[in-house]
């Protein structure tokens, strides 16, 4: 089950990465919003992929909101924090990218898909 999560979790990073990195550059958006809003893309690509294909659960409004919910907490945490403390855009990426796999995981196995 881990290593299901694990792979939709790599394309979910490449996919928020991406986002992160065209929002941050190409646009100017600071690091908290710019990482709230790639966590906001890649989050329902992985809630979907990992409810059918690791969890083999329905993928409801309910569980879908609780899922978000604290991920994008967490996601505008740590981008905020990383734009105060002045650190650069790829410390936030690795930072949200680590911590999401692993609190995501526990999150979603103990609380989103129980």
């Amino acid at each position: 089950m881990f290593l299901r999560y694990v792979s939709i979790g790599v394309l979910n990073t490449l996919l928020h990465w991406v986002v992160f990195l065209l929002l941050f550059y190409l646009l100017g958006m600071n690091q908290g919003l710019a990482n709230l809003f790639a966590f906001l893309t890649a989050v329902t690509f992985s809630f979907f992929m990992n409810a059918r294909f690791t969890f083999n659960k329905n993928p409801t409004g309910l569980r879908y909101f609780l899922f978000i919910g604290f991920m994008g907490i967490l996601s505008y945490l740590i981008g905020s924090t990383a734009q105060y403390l002045d650190l650069y855009p790829i410390i936030t990426l690795i930072l949200f990218s680590g911590l999401s796999l692993v609190l995501g995981y526990l999150y979603s196995k103990l609380v989103v898909f129980s």
